[in-house]
């Protein structure tokens, strides 16, 4: 075979030889929740959840005083960046499933129904976006990942409230704490309150702060390794 024809028949082959045992690309999947409520606190939030388990949270929550906390400077802030269970995260993804991505109309459509605020879920694979709005939902897994992901959001925002108030307000600690314990949140949400760690160890930790108020802290933080 001359050397001319040769060269491009072996080029051709490693080509073909590359393409077969390149890896396929693994497209990036998210599940989304935004909940606008005007008059609330917060009014607006956003909580997104990657399929390996990272997470991101944002929200206009603020101090009953109407101070914007994420605004504080010197505080020991809860990470708008985070990373969720394996257990919970499947769970949000195996729901998602269960609503069909959210495909078609997943709002009840009652007029008769309280506003609870407009909220929207969205499933992102690579390329493919499916979006979902509603009130309301007689779907039952979409019910199961709004109670979700407004569980986390609450306990998101106990924790910017405690850092604030560590921060400027350690009287107001105990009051926190206890309104927190006090919720029905901790226990749909287990492990997952692990979102909020920094804070709870930072309190546990500080001697300047009442004793009651740290040992309720460690307490909380104990759940994050059940």
């Amino acid at each position: 075979m001359p050397a001319g024809t040769r060269l491009p028949r072996l080029i051709s082959a490693y080509t073909i030889f590359v393409f077969a045992i390149w890896p396929i690309a693994v497209h990036a999947q998210s599940v989304t929740f935004a909940c606008d409520f005007p008059g609330s606190n917060p009014a607006h939030y956003r909580l997104s959840v990657n399929h390996d388990g990272r997470a991101s949270y944002t929200s206009d929550g603020k101090m009953s005083s109407g101070a914007d906390y994420a605004a504080s400077e010197g505080m020991v802030d809860v990470p708008t960046d985070f990373s969720l269970s394996a257990a919970t995260t499947a769970r949000i993804f195996n729901l998602a499933k269960a609503a069909h991505y959210f495909e078609g109309n997943i709002d009840s459509k009652k007029k008769n129904i309280a506003s609870t605020g407009d909220k929207t879920l969205t499933y992102q694979d690579g390329g493919t976006t499916r979006v979902g709005s509603y009130n309301y939902s007689f779907v039952p897994a979409v019910q199961e990942l709004t109670v979700l992901f407004q569980n986390l959001s609450a306990v998101l925002e106990f924790g910017h409230r405690l850092s604030y108030e560590y921060r400027y307000q350690k009287l107001a600690l105990a009051e926190e704490i206890n309104r927190m314990e006090q919720t029905s949140i901790l226990k749909g949400i287990g492990p997952d309150i692990s979102v909020i760690a920094p804070i709870l160890q930072a309190i546990a930790d500080d001697q300047t702060v009442i004793n009651p108020v740290r040992a309720r802290a460690m307490r909380l933080l104990q759940q994050t390794a059940r």
